[in-house]
């Protein structure tokens, strides 16, 4: 099974954090945001702890948070990065473009990125995003550092 340190659990705090919060938020009456499951098809199951040990991704997901706050459609994706120069390939393009049609659809798409070695979070929008990506795509650097970012986006 996958540890706590381990690739496939990378995030899973922040997801944590995150969950609170939105749950919090309903309560509240301030936002509606439901955690979207990634589908996946178990191949092996330990069936003494009931835990899947071996599965394969049905399909790619889109983002990891979707719904409304206080009547603003919002979706957003939770990364974590433990240095000060956050990799774009940490980021899919089917999540990008996911993204570019949800704002045309009048919503407001966004990452939620948790530097973790400085205990920072992080509201990155996605027209911000999307100079660091093309950029990429141009032929420049494939990240992105912290002292690129607006300094009034931290949270």
């Amino acid at each position: 099974m996958a540890t706590w340190n381990s690739r496939g659990l990378r995030g899973s705090t922040l997801e944590e954090l995150i969950n609170r919060t939105n749950e919090q938020y309903r309560e509240k009456g301030l936002a509606l945001i439901q955690k979207i499951p990634t589908p996946i098809t178990p191949v092996r199951m330990d069936k003494e702890n009931r835990h899947i040990t071996l599965a394969y991704f049905e399909q790619r997901s889109t983002v990891d948070y979707i719904g409304a706050v206080q009547g603003i459609p919002v979706c957003f994706d939770a990364k974590e990065c433990c240095f000060d120069t956050f990799p774009l390939m940490n980021i899919h393009s089917h999540q990008v473009e996911f993204m570019k049609e949800f704002e045309k659809q009048g919503g407001v798409a966004f990452f939620l990125i948790f530097f973790s070695a400085e205990d920072l979070f992080y509201y990155l929008p996605l027209r911000d995003l999307l100079v660091f990506w093309e950029r990429r795509e141009a032929g420049g650097r494939k990240s992105f550092r912290r002292e690129e970012l607006d300094p009034s986006f931290y949270l």
